[in-house]
This record gives structure tokens, C-alpha cells and sequence, in this order.
């Protein structure tokens, strides 16, 4: 383990959580979106994505095992990576909307399945996250900063 470990461990966090955050925004911009995949030659409306964070170094159980192991003194996390963006599967919501171009012949309207509460919690979610992983940032460079005083 290197004196800036923790740092990237940090660092890794940061990028996830802000990805989150970008992932959240293109949920809400498009949270009336009824045109946006073109599947077998149709119009779908856009679906709700969210990321999927994993451990860097595997599964929880790996870092678990070796964090049990007393001997090895390596089993310190390595931070997190997106592994993918996935889209969410519930069926689109139908609103009765004759009037609108995309309504299908009984009037009904599909729109994407993003609800804008759940969004905004999941946002505070990432960003509170975010300014966490900020906190342990600076503490860690404070850290550093006052090991650095000691050899003066």
C-alpha cells in the first residue's frame, strides 16, 4: 500500500458518484422523451439508465476473505469502477393524450418510465455521497500536509 492509496480509493469514488450524477441528469432532461430509440423501425420512448458500482479489486465476499486473513496485510480496498450503465425495464407509463403525434389508435400515449421523485433521490443520494468522498479527500491531504511539518 503507497501513501496515496487512500487517495485513489477516493478518487475512484469521485468519478463514480459524478458519473451517477450525469446519469441522473439525462433521466430527468428526458423525463418526457417519447421518441427516443429506434427499434424495429418504431419509436420507443427513453428508458430510465442507472450505473451499476462494483468493488475494484471483485466481489465483496474476495475482499471480505482477505481482509479476514491476518497474515496478508495487502487486503486494503481499491476503490470502485462502473461496471456498466444499465436501463431500466418497467413497462412506459400510458397517458390517454388523442391529440398527441405518438398516441396510438385508442389515444394513449407511452412515456418514459423515469419518475422524477425517485431521481431526485437517488441525486441527493450521489451528491451527498460525493461530498463525503470530498471530506475524506481533504482530511487525507491534511494528513499528509501535517506528516510532511513533522520532518521539518
Amino acid at each position: 500500500m503507497t501513501i496515496f492509496h487512500s487517495m485513489n480509493n477516493t478518487a475512484s469514488a469521485l468519478t463514480a458518484q459524478r458519473l451517477r450524477m450525469d446519469v441522473i441528469s439525462s433521466n430527468m432532461a428526458n423525463v418526457e422523451s417519447t421518441r427516443a430509440k429506434l427499434v424495429n423501425g418504431e419509436w420507443q420512448p427513453y428508458r430510465r439508465k442507472s450505473v451499476v458500482l462494483e468493488p475494484k479489486e471483485g466481489q465483496f465476499a474476495n475482499f471480505l476473505n482477505k481482509a479476514m486473513n491476518r497474515s496478508d496485510t495487502s487486503s486494503a480496498g481499491n476503490g470502485v469502477i462502473v461496471t456498466r450503465i444499465v436501463e431500466d425495464q418497467t413497462p412506459f407509463k400510458l397517458v390517454y393524450d388523442p391529440e398527441h403525434p405518438d398516441a396510438n389508435v385508442d389515444g394513449y400515449v407511452e412515456l418514459p418510465n423515469v419518475d422524477p421523485l425517485k431521481e431526485m433521490v437517488d441525486l441527493i443520494s450521489a451528491t451527498r455521497s460525493y461530498e463525503a468522498n470530498v471530506t475524506v479527500f481533504n482530511a487525507t491531504k491534511s494528513m499528509m500536509m501535517k506528516a510532511l511539518e513533522i520532518g521539518k
